[in-house]
């Protein structure tokens, strides 16, 4: 499978929808470095251009791949080996392509009705079952600023609810996301 995942903390928006870059949160390192791992993404890149944030990141890192956490925890190691720290959303999608010779697809996510580009878990699922390149990107905060959008192919639909509420933590939406394009399921109905 040819899946990567992106972690983006800018540009992202704030609650008044500024455009920000957003804190790094280790519970998201862990949780999203385990469910890639679980579902044979290729790697986790988490996206940020502030430098002290960078080396939040690459010292949790260091703690679970080569410190104590190392031989505390081997599965944990297993999947934080996973992360890779990026400046920009453009530095991620051309790190991708080097690695693997051609351009992902890149698909965002997000929570809100978008009528441009919307691509469904179907054809995502399809996409990533026929081991196309695909890169999918998760915004924190109150989601992915426009120019991120720009520098897509496609939005994956919405993760539909049971009513009108939609604000799912990026921890909770990425493992529902990856489960259904991922996932070892027998039945679709979704």
């Amino acid at each position: 499978m040819r899946l990567y995942l992106g972690l983006v903390h800018y540009p992202v928006y704030d609650k008044n929808e500024e455009k920000i870059a957003s804190a790094i949160t280790t519970v998201d390192l862990h949780d999203l470095s385990r469910a890639s791992r679980t579902y044979a993404v290729k790697q986790l890149l988490v996206i940020t251009p502030l430098t002290d944030q960078q080396r939040l990141v690459e010292r949790v890192c260091r703690h679970w791949i080569t410190g104590f956490g190392a031989q505390y925890n081997p599965h944990r190691k297993e999947a934080v080996e996973l992360i890779s720290v990026v400046s920009s959303l453009k530095g991620a999608i051309a790190s991708i392509a080097v690695l693997e010779g051609e351009m992902p697809f890149v698909v965002a996510t997000g929570a809100r009705e978008r009528k441009e580009k919307v691509i469904s878990f179907a054809e995502t699922r399809s996409m990533v079952r026929r081991n196309d390149l695909v890169f999918l990107i998760f915004g924190t905060a109150w989601g992915l600023a426009q120019e991120a959008f720009g520098m897509t192919d496609a939005v994956l639909e919405p993760i539909p609810g049971a009513g009108g509420y939609n604000h799912l933590s990026v921890r909770s939406a990425s493992a529902i996301i990856l489960d259904r394009l991922a996932g070892n399921h027998t039945s679709r109905d979704f």
